[in-house]
């Protein structure tokens, strides 16, 4: 059963990233991708990597995709166009408050004591072991990483700067 949820929600992951890349309107497209971000936190969850799955919401879903909403809301979008598709905007909010509630009952099926046959490590997802492998095995591409976004703070900072 848990295989065929996370099936499920792998679908809805792949379905709504083909809409985000083929609608024509930008905000629908913005929209398909905020459900693919929660479809894949949902299958972050059903992996057991809770830490992982919270993440996603928070950061991407919650942080990047609002500021891309904003960013469109603020190019004055023609009211026809909105007025027309209400009854999609309904469909796509539907849509991903289901895949959110796929993904909390997954989180709360693994909760239940007692069901679990089988030896399942119970150290998988701890954010213990997720820094000890980034600054273990990992360390040169976590660096790395870090050196890529500050290239992009400094990059943006100077982009932003008028007077040089």
């Amino acid at each position: 059963m848990e295989q065929l949820l996370f099936f499920f929600v792998a679908f809805c992951a792949v379905a709504s990233a083909v809409y985000f890349v083929f609608a024509r309107n930008p905000l629908y497209a913005i929209l398909g991708l905020i459900a693919t971000m929660f479809s894949i936190s949902g299958m972050y969850i059903l992996l057991n990597a809770q830490f992982l799955g919270i993440v996603q919401i928070i950061v991407y879903t919650g942080a990047i995709m609002v500021l891309f909403l904003y960013i469109l809301m603020m190019l004055n979008l023609k009211k026809e166009d909105e007025a027309k598709k209400q009854n999609l905007m309904k469909f796509i909010g539907i849509f991903s408050a289901g895949l959110l509630l796929v993904g909390i009952l997954g989180a709360f099926r693994g909760l239940k004591l007692g069901t679990v046959t089988g030896n399942i490590d119970g150290s998988v997802g701890l954010t213990k072991n997720l820094g000890r492998l980034l600054f273990n095995e990992y360390v040169l591409p976590f660096e790395l990483a870090s050196l890529l976004i500050l290239a992009g703070i400094v990059g943006a900072v100077l982009i932003g700067k008028k007077d040089l």
